[in-house]
């Protein structure tokens, strides 16, 4: 399970982090041209906080309902057997950016909602998102369902293709369904919109239990077209 998910299952309610820098995405500095250098640089850890978004900026999001932070260092992650399904493994991997150059996470609280959700974004060296997405789409074509461990124990997850948005270079969107036991007898559904923007992968997650949600379309629109902006030489 992704640290986001971790922290949107765990810490919904109780969201204190600082939400990063008070620079607007308008104010990141163009990257440098064709001419200063052959290949582009992946986008810093600075400017990929600066590209979230900030308190006000978010539709049904109170006061301090929004936090970013970076992933906990390596060395104290508590670490979980590989999936059985190395499709799906895969797959876990490129949501989760595990071989980015640098992630940045935020989570979303809103009004009402006691779920929340939450985005991952990452930064490659160049073209080396291009090939990740490649290898998640053809993850996604045979991982349809896969079991594995997590801060609860284990668990089987169901994978379920959903139509895509039309955003960013190229976008895929699936659920994950996963039965909560005889004692809590209704599903946990979590949705995932992954998008390529450029040398950036961007994974939105929606939590849900006993309903179906999805991550606001006009918010997954709005951190793709930063992340675009961001990286236009």
């Amino acid at each position: 399970m992704s640290a986001v998910s971790l922290v949107v299952a765990g810490v919904l309610m109780a969201s204190g982090c600082s939400a990063g820098s008070d620079a607007t995405p308008d104010s990141v500095a163009p990257r440098a041209t064709a001419s200063e250098r052959a290949v582009a640089a992946p986008l810093t850890r600075a400017e990929l906080r600066t590209l979230t978004f900030k308190d006000g900026e978010v539709a049904g999001a109170p006061e301090g309902g929004l936090s970013v932070r970076d992933p906990e260092p390596e060395k104290e992650q508590r670490s979980f057997p590989p999936v059985a399904n190395r499709a799906c493994q895969t797959m876990l991997d490129i949501r989760d950016g595990e071989h980015a150059s640098v992630v940045v996470l935020q989570i979303f609280n809103w009004k009402g909602d006691i779920w929340g959700g939450g985005s991952t974004l990452a930064a490659y060296e160049d073209g080396k998102a291009e090939q990740a997405f490649t290898q998640l789409k053809q993850a996604l074509a045979s991982c349809r369902s896969y079991e594995g461990a997590g801060w609860v124990g284990k668990f089987k997850a169901r994978l379920t293709m959903e139509q895509a948005p039309g955003v960013g270079d190229e976008a895929v969107r699936f659920r994950e369904t996963i039965p909560m036991g005889p004692d809590q007898p209704e599903d946990r559904k979590e949705q995932f919109t992954v998008v390529r923007a450029g040398n950036t992968i961007v994974t939105f997650q929606k939590l849900n239990v006993g309903g179906s949600a999805s991550f606001p379309e006009d918010l997954v629109s709005r951190q793709v077209e930063r992340l675009q902006n961001a990286q236009r030489l």
